[in-house]
């Protein structure tokens, strides 16, 4: 399961992200999921918010097998960001790592890269 959130990561959209997972958790068994941050143009993420989520997510998580979570950027701050979260999901059942390389994403999902290159356009209006 892949995500490309864009614009401005804030406390919002911090949010959004673990909604949807919780809600895709709950249709679906275990499953890798991949976070694309590379279409990111501002990251605006209070680090308190950060921990709550992190100990939210470990919370909400039912699942009883380990699920791995991997968060690409190429952009420090982003990347800081997924480091963060990554050190706070230690010694929970969701294996959270960040990647500023798709290739070492993708082996560590298991699943071929250009399955993570998300080439996801809008559809053109007529």
């Amino acid at each position: 399961m892949a995500w490309q959130p864009r614009g401005t990561l804030n406390d919002l959209m911090l949010d959004q992200i673990a909604e949807w997972l919780v809600h895709i958790e709950k249709a679906f068994l275990p499953f890798k999921r991949f976070v694309d941050l590379s279409q990111l143009t501002t990251v605006a993420v209070r680090t308190r918010h950060v921990f709550e989520v992190a100990r939210r997510r470990a919370e909400q998580f039912t699942g009883a097998e380990p699920v791995r979570t991997a968060l690409f950027s190429e952009d420090w701050v982003a990347f800081g960001i997924a480091c963060f979260y990554e050190s706070l999901m230690e010694n929970t059942l969701i294996e959270a790592r960040a990647f500023r390389d798709l290739a070492r994403a993708a082996k560590w999902l298991a699943i071929p890269v250009d399955v993570l290159t998300l080439k996801d356009e809008p559809a053109p209006h007529i």
